[in-house]
C-alpha cells in the first residue's frame, strides 16, 4: 500500500511587533492628546490589547490610565459607535 503524501503549510511571516513608546523614546503619555490616543482604541472605545498594538506592558498600563484621564475630561467619549 502506497504510503499518503503529507502536505505541509508554510508559516506566515508577520512584521515584528515593537513597542513605538521604547523606540521613540518616549517617556509620559499626554492624557490631554486624544488624537495620539485614538491609535489605542478600536471603534467601539475599548482599548486595544497589546498583542495587537505591540506595546509593551509598562506602557500599556500608562495607555490605559491616560485613556480613563482623557474619557474623564471629556476628551474622549467612555462608547461610540463611530469615533474615527
Amino acid at each position: 500500500m502506497a504510503k499518503r503524501k503529507r502536505y505541509t503549510r508554510t508559516p506566515i511571516v508577520r512584521p515584528k511587533k515593537y513597542c513605538r513608546f521604547k523606540k521613540s523614546g518616549i517617556k509620559y503619555i499626554d492624557y490631554k492628546n486624544p488624537d495620539f490616543l485614538m491609535a489605542f482604541i478600536n471603534e467601539q472605545g475599548k482599548l486595544l490589547p497589546r498583542r495587537i498594538t505591540g506595546t509593551s506592558l509598562k506602557y500599556q498600563r500608562k495607555v490605559a490610565v491616560a485613556v480613563k484621564r482623557c474619557r474623564h475630561i471629556a476628551l474622549l467619549p467612555y462608547v461610540a459607535d463611530e469615533m474615527k
